[in-house]
């Protein structure tokens, strides 16, 4: 119990620290390739701060648990709307000003309805999980045809100015971090999913509900690292894009890899419990940010961030009470 706890912890840090160098170093690599400010942050960025859910998912399904890759999926979208935004809006209320994210905070609505649509029958087959994977090359191919269009687009301009304001990686230390942070996320990687299928085992709970909390909390954390800084800075823009970026990846990319690579029995509590959960919180975002009234005009205020913060903390006492009892 003692070494699974150890496993969890450490792997955790390492995982988050290599998210981060595997991040500066694809954002660099990409600035060095001449890719758009904008295209940086939606796929990059996006990309690299949801490669712990792709690996440890990934790893799940390969050792057969399909719930800790399940729970980590759809948990990390929990914890990155609810926890990440809700926090980030109580701190400073986020206004979205991005046409870009205008159109995307829709798009995340209907692919969470979609992987809603293809639970009902309790599994996601490989051929689910191909379907997943391929509206996930349509949404990536949409946002790089939107990134090269939208040169202007307020969240390019934060992209810029976040880039602007790190020390510049040589092409050599772009490249060593990107690798270094990839090996280093595949072995936390499988730390981390050791230490939580030994502790689910020990305690007599699913590891589902252990990818819901402990494991979805702790992949959430460069996100969470993300969000802050960016409100910090005042870009609003690019905290929101990088929830909204990062959640599209764990519904179509994270679940998809994990079924196509071993098809996954989902369990009935995913369809009643955690889904519809995901689903509020992502119809709850559409709502309070995709501005009504016209471009510009969205926004999470502090009172909406709060509820979406103790929607994210009812929910995980739900799970914690439940492995309790």
């Amino acid at each position: 119990m003692l070494l699974s706890v150890i496993a969890i912890v450490v792997g955790l840090a390492v995982l988050v620290w290599s998210a981060d160098r595997f991040v500066d170093g694809a954002a660099a690599t990409a600035r060095y390739a001449g890719m758009p400010p904008l295209l940086i942050g939606m796929v990059i960025i996006g990309f690299g701060t949801s490669a712990p859910e792709l690996f440890i998912s990934a790893i799940s399904a390969l050792e057969g648990n399909p719930g800790l890759a399940l729970g980590n999926g759809y948990g990390s979208n929990i914890a990155n709307i609810g926890l990440i935004l809700g926090l980030t809006a109580l701190i400073s209320p986020i206004a979205v000003k991005s046409d870009v994210l205008r159109r995307e905070i829709p798009l995340l609505a209907l692919v969470t309805l979609i992987s809603g649509a293809l639970l009902l029958n309790g599994k996601i087959s490989r051929l689910d999980a191909t379907l997943m994977l391929l509206a996930f090359a349509l949404v990536m191919g949409w946002s790089v045809y939107q990134g090269m269009k939208e040169h202007k687009d307020t969240l390019g301009q934060d992209m810029q100015e976040a880039l602007e304001s790190e020390t510049p990686l040589s092409r050599g230390m772009a490249l060593f971090w990107l690798l270094l942070g990839l090996v280093l996320l595949i072995i936390s990687s499988r730390a981390l999913v050791w230490g939580a299928i030994n502790i689910a085992s020990t305690l007599g709970v699913s590891d589902l509900v252990i990818g819901l909390t402990v494991v979805a909390v702790g992949t959430s954390l460069p996100e969470l690292a993300a969000a802050l800084a960016a409100i910090r800075k005042g870009e609003n823009d690019l905290a929101l894009g990088n929830v909204i970026g990062s959640n599209l990846f764990n519904t179509l990319a994270v679940v998809g890899l994990a079924g196509l690579i071993t098809p996954l029995s989902v369990p009935s509590e995913v369809i009643w419990r955690d889904w519809p959960i995901m689903a509020a919180l992502t119809f709850s975002l559409f709502i309070m940010g995709y501005g009504f009234r016209g471009p510009g005009t969205g926004r999470i205020n502090r009172f909406e961030g709060g509820a979406l913060f103790l929607t994210f903390v009812a929910y995980t006492c739900y799970l914690v009470l439940s492995i309790v009892n």
